[in-house]
C-alpha cells in the first residue's frame, strides 16, 4: 500500500545540447505530448502532496507550457551544477515536510505507473533512507554504475569517474530515486564537487548515507527501456516508436485491425472500438474516440474528434475537433474543422470543407463545397460547388438550411440567410434573401440565345484576316 505523504520532484533544468535546439529538451514531443507531459502523467498516479519542477535552461518556456496546472510548483536552478545541486534548490519549498520524496527525470518518459508504485512500496517497506531504481543493460556506456559490496549498494560511480573495472559493470543507475525526507536536505549540503565534471552529484549521497549507517536500497526494473533517457533526436525518435508500438499492441489486443502497425501513428489517449480497421499512414491524435466497426482509410489525420460506430473515413481526409455520428461517411479529401457535427448516416464527399457546421442525419454534400457557420437539417442535398458565404470582412454570419431542402450546384448562400423546409435553390444562384418553405429560390442572370451568332462571327473573322493580308502586301512609303 502506498504511504503518504508523497512529494515528487522532476528535474527539468538541463539544456540538452545534443538536441541542437532552442526548445528545452523536456518540451520535445513524443507521441501524444512532450517528454515532460508523459513524466508528469506518471507522477500524478501517486497522488502526490506536492509536485515540484526544477527548471533552468528555458525556464520561462517550461513554466508557460505548464501554465494552468495548479498542482505544480517550480524551483529555479541557475546555473546548472549537477543533480544534487538541482534537488537542493527545492529546499525552500520542501524543507520541514515529512514522508517520501520521489525524484524523477523530465527526459525519462517510459517509466510505468506500476514501476513507480513498486518503488515507493519497496522503499517504505524497507525503511530505507534512499532507494535507487536500477536496470541491467548490455551496453551501459554513459550511465552511472552500481557498485555493490556483499550484495548491497555501496556507491554509484559516474561514467567519467569510473575505473576500467567499474566500467565493466552492467547494472546502471536510472537517476530515479525515493528518499526519506528527514535526513535528505541536510545530507545534500555535504556533497562536494570533486569529480571530472566539477558538479555536485546526487549519486554521492549513497556514500554519505553509508557512512552514517543509513540504509540504501535498490529497486530493479526488468525492462531497461523504462528508464531510457532522451538526449538526442535519434533517441527521441526511438522512444516515440516504442510508445507507438505499445499503443498499437494494446489496440490490436482489444480487437482493432491495424493493416500496417509500423505505419500507423496513434496517441496514447485515443480510444478505438473493436472491429475497426485502420489503414497505413493514419495519424490519430489527442483525445479522439473512434467507435466499433469503422474503417479509417489510408493517409487520414484525425485529432480530438468523436466518431460513432460504422463510420467510414476515406483517404486523405483531415478532421479536427469534430463529431461524426454512426453510419456517416467522410471523404476522400474532406476537411472537417472544429465544432463540426456530421449526423447519423450523413455523407461528406470529396473536396468538401465544413467549419462550425452541423450537417443533419442522412444529409449529403458530395462534392467541392464549403459549408461554414451553417446549420443544415436532415435529408438535405447540397449540390457540388455550393458555398455558404459566411464572412463579410468583419463578422461571421449564420446560414440555416431546413430539413429536406435541395441546394442546386454552384450556389452561393450569402449569410445571414435561411432556406426553408423542403425548399429548392436553383443551380447557379446567389441567394441573398430567405427562401420560404416549399419555395424555389432562383437568383441568376437571364440566359440569352442569339441565333446564327457563330456563323456571323466566323465570317467577320475571315474578312478581317483577308484585309490584313492585303495590307501586308502593299509597298511601304
Amino acid at each position: 500500500m502506498t504511504p503518504t505523504p508523497i512529494h515528487i520532484v522532476v528535474l527539468a533544468a538541463g539544456q540538452g545540447t545534443r538536441m541542437k535546439s532552442s526548445l528545452p529538451k523536456v518540451l520535445h514531443r513524443v507521441s501524444g505530448g512532450s517528454l515532460l507531459d508523459r513524466v508528469l502523467r506518471t507522477a500524478r498516479s501517486l497522488s502526490p502532496e506536492t509536485l515540484t519542477i526544477v527548471v533552468g535552461h528555458g525556464a520561462d518556456a517550461v513554466r508557460s507550457h505548464l501554465s494552468g496546472q495548479d498542482d505544480v510548483q517550480f524551483a529555479l536552478q541557475q546555473p546548472q551544477l549537477g543533480t544534487a545541486h538541482a534537488l537542493l534548490q527545492t529546499a525552500p519549498l520542501l524543507s520541514g515536510r515529512t514522508g517520501t520524496l520521489v525524484l524523477l527525470s523530465g527526459d525519462v518518459p517510459l517509466l510505468t505507473t506500476t514501476t513507480l508504485h513498486g518503488l515507493v512500496t519497496a522503499h517504505c517497506g524497507a525503511g530505507a533512507a534512499a532507494t535507487v531504481v536500477t536496470a541491467t543493460v548490455e551496453r551501459p556506456f554513459g550511465y552511472g554504475r552500481i557498485v555493490r559490496v556483499d550484495g548491497d549498494v555501496a556507491r554509484i560511480v559516474e561514467e567519467r569517474d569510473a575505473s576500467p573495472a567499474e566500467r565493466q559493470i552492467r547494472e546502471i543507475n536510472s537517476g530515479i530515486y525515493a528518499f526519506d525526507m528527514a535526513p535528505l536536505f541536510e545530507a545534500l549540503g555535504g556533497i562536494a564537487s570533486q569529480n571530472a565534471q566539477g558538479e555536485y552529484y546526487l549519486t554521492d549521497l549513497v556514500a554519505i548515507y553509508r557512512r552514517r549507517k543509513l540504509p540504501v536500497k535498490s529497486f530493479g526494473v526488468d525492462d531497461a527501456q523504462e528508464v531510457r533517457g532522451v538526449n538526442s533526436r535519434p533517441e527521441l525518435a526511438e522512444v516515440s516508436r516504442l510508445v507507438r508500438q505499445q499503443k498499437n499492441e494494446e489496440l490490436m489486443a482489444s480487437g482493432v485491425t491495424l493493416v500496417d502497425p509500423a505505419a500507423t501513428y496513434i496517441d496514447p489517449d485515443v480510444e478505438i472500438g473493436p472491429d475497426t480497421v485502420i489503414h497505413p499512414g493514419v495519424i490519430i491524435e489527442g483525445r479522439t474516440r473512434v467507435g466499433a466497426a469503422c474503417e479509417i482509410q489510408a493517409y487520414v489525420r484525425i485529432a480530438d474528434t468523436e466518431i460513432g460506430d460504422n463510420v467510414t473515413v476515406k483517404s486523405f481526409s483531415f478532421i479536427t475537433g469534430a463529431r461524426i455520428d454512426t453510419g456517416a461517411s467522410v471523404g476522400p479529401f474532406a476537411h472537417l474543422r472544429p465544432e463540426t457535427i456530421v449526423g447519423e448516416g450523413a455523407k461528406i464527399g470529396n473536396f468538401v470543407e465544413l467549419k462550425k457546421t452541423t450537417l443533419g442525419a442522412h444529409s449529403k454534400a458530395s462534392h467541392l463545397s464549403y459549408l461554414g457557420d451553417a446549420t443544415i437539417g436532415t435529408d438535405v442535398n447540397v449540390g457540388a460547388g455550393t458555398i455558404t458565404c459566411n464572412y463579410d470582412g468583419k463578422h461571421k454570419h449564420k446560414t440555416v438550411i431546413e430539413d429536406g431542402a435541395f441546394i442546386g450546384s454552384d450556389s452561393q448562400l450569402i449569410a445571414p440567410v435561411r432556406v426553408g423546409k423542403g425548399a429548392y435553390v436553383a443551380a447557379g444562384s446567389s441567394i441573398t434573401e430567405d427562401v420560404p418553405p416549399g419555395a424555389l429560390g432562383i437568383a441568376r442572370g437571364r440566359q440569352a440565345v442569339v441565333d446564327g451568332w457563330v456563323e456571323r462571327k466566323k465570317q467577320s473573322t475571315a474578312e478581317k484576316t483577308t484585309t490584313s493580308r492585303k495590307d501586308a502586301g502593299k509597298p511601304a512609303h
